[in-house]
């Protein structure tokens, strides 16, 4: 395995693959770079003396500025390098030529053709509140189910508790609605059962409405303050929602129908150099096979969202990007607070030193193909291919997002790893060897070893054969321990 990986020919920093320690060598371009200070695996080497001003490049693209001098060999951290980034940007198309892409291929998963024609990876039963005053209702509704039928015949029964639904005004209200909606009417689920109050803000009289077409047979209604024994009550409707879901069978599926969200959180020095380029090598196969990929994270685009305008497809996506980008700047701005300063303790820790080195990393999950739709917070989709929607960096809020506007899987990678996951299967994939090997029960699939001499080809195949398997019934981390949640985002006043 290499001590180092130089990203870009015209970097001026390489990235250590392991510890390297001061007064070793690395021979670069036939020159020899003394280090003169130890250097953490995943964190970037200085190829040549730095004087304060000077633009730190990696990826082939500044990723700030020198603070203060810096000699070459010396380790390059926040410390000593600054962003460039500040405030609202004047943007201007220039479109990029997008290469072919690959081939199509004649693949298939194993899914639930549903009524409407719509497509799921999973067959669950879901209890979802309109209100957080039930949640200790759906939580015992969801525990009863599940002893009771040991969930033979579908694939889970989950509860969905949120703090939300009430005391809430404006676009926060609208926020709910909208993600409980989606959660309804998302194909991985085989029934549902919404769980009201009675007093909410959120009646369910006019969630019902707010629905629009849904299959009365799946989705049932319970308002608690309307009934003498809201367990036995919601029992009885759980039964009834349990005999029809655990009759549905899985069916060869194309993977055109397959859509996916990309998620990163927890990143490190390795994110952009495996993970995140893995799931953009990927996103770009399933484009290809005519499927669906969302980014979203957009604080996580500052900084490389020139990279993502420059590929949409039309002048007017061009425009819907402008929009995504600057909304997210004014509302952080609106709130009085700074828009750049991003990377978090364990990203530092992990060799990111700026948003921008942040930003260029993330963004590499997007591939190189040409965005077709931008998505605001709440919306499904609609359109095929690449799409960016409207959500904050927050791993659970932005992995909540991606699932209700359809995806059936989200694809998470991480350096420093996490536990949780959203009410889709929420995939991880480490960047690095190290954390797939200490956290297996955290970790689906390693990226790491494409610093170990594995091919991207190689496994980017192993990769395709995975995720097929998942959408075909395999259960990834999240799902075996049941770690399933929502996040729903919150902008405005709490009543």
């Amino acid at each position: 395995m290499n001590k180092y990986i130089r990203i870009h020919p015209s970097d001026n920093v390489v990235v250590a693959i392991q510890s390297l320690v001061a007064g070793s060598t690395l021979e670069i371009d036939g020159r020899s770079i003394v280090l003169v200070s130890d250097i953490p695996a995943g964190h970037k080497v200085a190829l040549q003396d730095l004087s304060a001003g000077d633009q730190i490049i990696k990826y082939g693209c500044p990723i700030g500025h020198a603070c203060e001098s810096i000699d070459s060999g010396a380790w390059v951290n926040e410390k000593n390098i600054k962003t460039n980034l500040s405030g609202l940007l004047e943007y201007k198309w220039h479109p990029a030529t997008i290469p072919p892409l690959g081939s199509k291929r004649d693949l298939t998963f194993k899914g639930y053709r549903r009524k409407n024609g719509e497509v799921g990876a999973r067959n669950e039963i879901w209890i979802i509140p309109t209100v957080g005053c039930v949640n200790g209702i759906v939580n015992n509704l969801a525990e009863e189910l599940r002893v009771e039928t040991n969930c033979q015949g579908v694939d889970a029964i989950a509860a969905f508790p949120h703090n939300y639904g009430c005391s809430q005004l404006g676009e926060d209200h609208e926020n709910t609605r909208k993600i409980l909606r989606d959660m309804v009417h998302h194909p991985n689920v085989g029934a549902v059962l919404i769980v009201g109050l009675g007093c909410e803000n959120n009646q369910p009289d006019a969630f019902r409405e707010f629905l629009g077409e849904y299959d009365s047979d799946r989705v049932r209604f319970l308002v608690t303050q309307k009934v003498d024994d809201e367990q036995q009550t919601g029992m009885k409707i759980l039964r009834e929602l349990y005999a029809i879901a655990s009759a549905d069978e899985r069916t060869e599926i194309p993977l055109s129908e397959l859509k996916v969200g990309l998620k990163c959180g927890g990143s490190d020095g390795f994110s952009g150099i495996t993970a995140n380029p893995l799931l953009g090598f990927f996103s770009d196969f399933l484009v290809v096979q005519g499927g669906t990929t969302v980014l979203t994270e957009v604080p996580e685009m500052f900084g490389a969202e020139t990279l993502l305008m420059n590929r949409c497809q039309s002048a007017v996506m061009f425009d819907k990007t402008v929009q995504l980008i600057n909304d997210f700047k004014e509302y952080f701005m609106a709130n009085k607070q700074p828009v750049y300063e991003n990377p978090s303790p364990g990203n530092k820790a992990g060799g990111i030193s700026t948003l921008e080195e942040k930003s260029l990393g993330c963004t590499q999950k997007s591939g190189a193909s040409a965005v077709q739709d931008v998505l605001m917070y709440g919306d499904r989709l609609k359109t095929k291919g690449l799409n960016l929607l409207s959500s904050p960096g927050n791993d659970l809020v932005a992995s909540t997002a991606l699932a209700s506007a359809g995806c059936h899987l989200v694809l998470f990678t991480t350096g420093r790893g996490t536990p949780f996951g959203t009410f889709v299967p929420t995939v991880k994939i480490s960047t690095n060897s190290n954390l797939a090997n200490q956290k297996p029960g955290w970790i689906d699939f390693n990226a790491g070893t494409l610093v170990e001499d594995e091919s991207m080809d190689t496994l980017l195949e192993r990769f395709i054969q995975f995720i097929i398997g998942v959408a075909s019934g395999t259960q990834v981390n999240n799902e075996k321990k049941n770690y399933r949640e929502i996040a729903i985002f919150k902008t405005g006043v709490t009543l």
